[in-house]
């Protein structure tokens, strides 16, 4: 251990190579899925492509975060090294909420500027002359062009199911922050209770949002396709859900290292990253109920 003192450079990885080839994969059958969708082809190969690419990146987080681990447990980490891993935690999150940033950005604009110009306000009302019988009003229910992009026929009511959900990630935040303090002060026991429910409140999350997915596609006419509306709905919705999804997982990796007897008062930043990356969520979450479902 003494030849790790300052800093610990690890060995030759193949991980590296394995996530770029996934998230190329993933991406690529994404692509063609929604393409095939588009051009209405029933055979698309998209969603297999998206499926092996999703099983290269889960062979990576395993196999990577695995190799993570066991250094982490031999000893071979020093506080230079503690303090790089918080450092690039930090930089993720940061570009996460970048990220989040973009779509929100972009859903701002079209509220703000492109709806209302392309109804006829402002200096550039001419573009008002390209659909002369549009009315802007959001949520954007009647598009400019009907017939290429209809609306849907209702939105959803934040006061139901969003409001669930809200109220199950925000007190997910709590329990997790129990769980925190729980193993600063070494009480397995409550730190068990507390980080399962964690997971358990992410779960509930998720499969109440599925349903409120069935509901908007099967009932509500609110799909991807129905106007800049539903694009924005589902991009913002869709990419938490995917971040709820990979929080999940992580806090349940954490509670089989719980289970395991890993993480001590003083050292545990693995779960300390976990609870980072769940408190962003939940704040983001807070942003979509307020922005997409409320105003």
């Amino acid at each position: 251990m003494s030849s790790h003192e300052n800093y610990y450079v690890p060995a030759q990885s193949k991980w590296p190579i394995i996530a770029t080839a996934g998230m190329l994969i993933t991406v690529y059958g994404l692509g063609t899925w929604f393409n095939d969708i588009k051009a209405d082809r029933p055979d698309s190969h998209g969603p297999l492509l998206f499926f092996i690419g999703g099983l290269f990146l889960a062979y990576m987080l395993f196999g990577w975060f695995g190799a993570v681990i066991k250094e982490s447990r031999e000893g071979l980490y020093s506080p230079q090294m503690d303090r790089s891993f918080r450092w690039g935690m930090s930089w993720f999150i940061f570009s996460e909420v970048m990220f989040f940033v973009a779509f929100f950005g972009a859903l701002f604009y079209v509220r703000t500027w492109a709806g209302p110009w392309l109804g006829g306000e402002g200096d550039k009302g001419v573009a008002n002359m390209l659909w002369p019988n549009f009315q802007y009003s959001w949520p954007l229910l009647n598009t400019p062009d009907p017939k290429l992009f209809p609306g849907p026929k209702d939105v959803i009511s934040p006061w139901h199911l969003p409001l669930i959900n809200t109220i199950l990630l925000v007190t997910s935040s709590f329990t997790v922050t129990f769980a925190h303090h729980a193993l600063k002060k070494d009480h397995r026991g409550p730190l068990k209770f507390w980080l399962a429910l964690t997971v358990l409140l992410g779960i509930c999350f998720l499969i109440l949002q599925a349903y409120e997915y069935y509901e908007a596609y099967h009932h509500l006419g609110l799909t991807l396709g129905s106007g800049i509306y539903g694009a924005t709905f589902f991009m913002l919705t869709g990419f938490h859900g995917a971040h709820v999804t990979m929080g999940a997982l992580i806090l349940t990796v954490m509670l089989v290292r719980v289970m395991k007897g890993h993480f001590s008062g003083d050292k545990h930043f693995g779960f300390e990253a976990a609870s980072w990356y769940w408190h962003f969520v939940d704040v983001v979450w807070l942003g979509l109920f307020i922005f997409v479902y409320v105003l």
